[in-house]
Parts: C-alpha cells; structure tokens; sequence
C-alpha cells in the first residue's frame, strides 16, 4: 500500500506553524478591527456562474470546478460529449466552483444583504481561497487571503486610509516593505492616448506579468496583440521612461487629451497628499506605473505590498472596483479594498528569522501521573490550574517518571509538577523547572501564583 499524501499545491501545518499563522491572523484582525472593519463569511464553494467572466479569461481558467451530485454526465448532450471540448462540457457537469478570492463573493453577498446592510459597508474577512495555479515559491493552490474592503463610497479617504493600514500591520510585523501604488485611470488614459482602448484587458493582463517574465517578455505579447500604427513604439517608450513619481508633470502632459487618464493622475495626487498629511511610519509609498492588476474589475487606485531585500512576489494587494457589484444588478456601488497574503507574509517572517514561536509550546505545566491514589491528588490541582488560565495537562496512564519528563521535553513544556505519595501526605507539591532541573515544594496557593508569574 503507497503511503498517504495530500493534493499538490496544499499543505498540512503543525502546531508551531498553526500558532505562528495565528498571531500574524490576529496582528492583522486587531487593526482591521481599530480601523472599523467588522467580519463576515462566506461558502466555500459559490455558484460557477458567480464567479466565471470577474478575473478575465486568463483567471476564469483557475477556478476549481466542483462536478455535480449524481450522474453528472447523463444530461450532456452526445455531440457535446463526443466533440470533448472542456469549456463546452463545463456547464452541463459543474454549477458549483471554489471560491477564487475574497472580493467577488463578497459583491455577491453585499447585493444579497444590501437591505440588512449600512452604508459605507467596512467588512474584512479571513478565509481560504483556491486556484488551479503552478505551485512554486510563495504561490499554493490553496491559500488564505486577509481582506478589507470598503463599499458605498467613492471618497478618496478610503483609498488613502488602506495605504495607512499596511502600514500599521507591516510595521507591527517588523517587515519593512513598499507600497507599490498606481490608478487604472491612468492605464485607460494611455490606451486612449495611443489609441488601442478595445484592446485594453490584454494590454493590462500582459503588463501585469512584468514582475515574471520582465519588459522583453511583456513586448512579446503585446506584438501578439497587434496594436495599431506606432502604439507598440510609444508603450514601450513609455514603460522604459515614465516610471518615476518625478515624471508626474511630464505624465499629465502625456495624458492630456484623455480625460479618464487625468482623473487618474489627480486621484494618485489626492490620495498621496492624504497619507503624506498623516504620515507613514515604516512603510515607503511608490508610485509605480507598470503595475495594472491584471484582474478586469479594478477602475481606480490599485496597490500591491512587497517586502524590501526578499525575493517573493507581492505580500499584499489591491484596489478600487466601483463597477462590481453591477454584474450582480447593483448600480452605483463603488468599493476599493486591499489583501494580506498570509502564506507570504509567513515565508517572509520565517525566513528573516521573525516569527514569534520557534516551537509551540501551548502547555504551560504536566502533572505526573504516579497511579490511583496520586492521579486524583493530581487531578484536583489540574482543575485549579486551569480555572486560573494555567494551560496544564496531566499525563494519561502511570508509566516510568523518565518517560514522563521526556514527553514534557519533547513537547517544550517548561514545567512538571511531582504529585506522590510524599507530596499528597504533606499537602504540598514539588514543581521542577525542565530547563535548570531546580525543585520546589509549593503549596497549591504557591504554586499556582509561581506559575502564574
């Protein structure tokens, strides 16, 4: 029989992993919440139809399927089963899909709730998500994203108050990192300026690869495009040259004669003199004009948080959707909203020597376990240990003291309580402390304020 194993691209964690991921959970929660955000859930799983045509064609091809209940092939129709075309068949075996990311299920739960809703709506939510992707570095098929997000204003405010959230969680994490900061606005102006706006998704899904494949690779596929007249010369010129905030006044120039690509320029402007007004205290804000988002549904502002000095992808992204919700027949729903990768951020922390919990020591006492008459000596202390937010456990079964402190070793518990028949006829206990070896007989009082200190 082959050994059991898991999926590609998932992963088990340990119990020093699972309190590692816990803290960097709670470090993020704790501002979401100092910040106004309040927590939802949503399913696993949503209907396909839910989330096909939101990420593009290229993400559309990410989404985990769920095959239906039962017989899902009875009702394909011959010639489509017989032409095995998978796009084709897809419908007629699978309505249900996992969830891709956070945000398009959080459009569909905003419409559905709309009338138990308050508006400005400030939700976050912390949950797995799942894509058919490549494992590599950093990048799983199953994930957890951290979102905030913002939905029923369109007040710059939001965008600018995100900006200030990465910073308080990256700097109370100890990461140095920038925040690479751009508006889709300004992208939409250029291929209006260069005059290939039916063709902007492609250009912006090929642009988002930058990071991967690098400028060269990123010409390629946009001469896959075959963009018209000098279009190609000029982005390439522009993506060489324009990448500096100092270009800002040469870029308004540039972007003049669209007035969707100078709303932009303003929009990044207003929200840079925002957070400049507030301040940052570790994080360093970047104006970065090759970065697009590839996904279809940003319209605005749009970020993505990288680590100074490490080699990893984004640990954070985001931005404004103001069209969202009206796929679901919702109208004049704006939202900007912004992700914490947490799998990357532990990558990072782990790798630059930060995470709080070298083992996991989630027990701070074992009580020795000598037989009958001892054990409910013992087991009267666990009860008291554990009513003063002690963290305590008393070994199961009656075996040799050595196996005994070595289960207290191998698990980091620092303390093990001796309960015999010395100890119950004196009413006492005798603590030992794992890392010198010192004993000390206590009174349960003592001992309880000992440990507690």
């Amino acid at each position: 029989m082959s050994k059991p194993g898991i999926p590609k691209g998932t992963r088990d964690f340990s119990p020093q992993e699972v309190k590692n991921r816990q803290f960097i959970v709670e470090t993020i929660k704790k501002h979401f919440e100092n910040y106004g955000f309040q927590p939802v859930e949503t399913p696993s799983m949503e209907k396909l139809s839910t989330l096909t045509g939101k990420y593009g064609e290229e993400g559309d091809r990410l989404i985990f399927k769920i095959l239906n209940s039962g017989d899902y092939l009875k009702k394909v129709p011959d010639e489509i089963y017989q032409e095995k075309n998978s796009r084709k068949l897809t419908p007629y075996i699978s309505e249900k899909a996992l969830r891709y990311d956070l945000t398009v299920p959080l459009a569909r739960f905003v419409v559905q709730h709309a009338h138990e809703l308050t508006f400005p709506f400030k939700r976050y939510q912390i949950q797995p998500v799942w894509r058919a992707d490549r494992p590599q570095k950093g990048r799983y098929r199953e994930f957890w994203q951290c979102d905030a997000d913002v939905v029923g204003s369109s007040s710059l405010l939001s965008d600018a108050e995100f900006v200030l959230l990465y910073d308080d969680v990256f700097t109370e994490l100890n990461i140095p990192v920038r925040i690479h900061f751009n508006n889709r606005k300004i992208l939409m102006g250029l291929a209006e300026v260069f005059g290939f706006t039916e063709k902007f998704n492609d250009f912006a899904v090929a642009l988002d690869k930058l990071d991967k494949i690098g400028l060269e690779g990123v010409k390629k596929e946009w001469e896959k495009m075959h963009l018209p007249g000098n279009a190609l010369e000029k982005l390439i010129d522009f993506f060489e040259h324009f990448t500096e905030q100092s270009d800002i006044e040469a870029l308004k120039k540039l972007l003049q004669p669209s007035a969707t690509g100078t709303k932009g320029v303003e929009e990044i402007e207003k929200v840079i003199g925002y957070v400049e007004d507030s301040g940052l205290q570790t994080a360093e804000l970047k104006i970065d004009l090759s970065l697009a988002r590839g996904l279809d549904y940003y319209t605005g502002s749009i970020f993505e948080v990288k680590a100074k000095k490490m080699e990893i992808g984004s640990i954070g992204g985001g931005g404004r959707y103001d069209d969202l919700t009206g796929v679901f027949g919702m109208k004049n729903m704006p939202g900007v909203g912004i992700s914490f990768g947490l799998d990357r951020i532990y990558w990072v922390l782990e790798k630059s020597g930060k995470l709080p919990y070298s083992h996991a020591p989630s027990v701070k006492v074992l009580l020795v376990n000598f037989g009958v008459d001892d054990e409910k000596y013992a087991w009267q202390l666990l009860k008291e240990l554990r009513k003063n937010q002690i963290p305590a456990e008393i070994y199961p079964q009656a075996v040799k003291l050595k196996k005994q402190f070595q289960y207290a070793d191998k698990k980091k518990i620092p303390f093990v309580v001796i309960a015999g028949e010395e100890e119950r006829q004196n009413s006492v206990y005798t603590l030992k402390h794992m890392e010198d070896g010192v004993q000390e007989k206590l009174s349960e009082e003592q001992l309880i304020e000992r440990l507690k200190s």
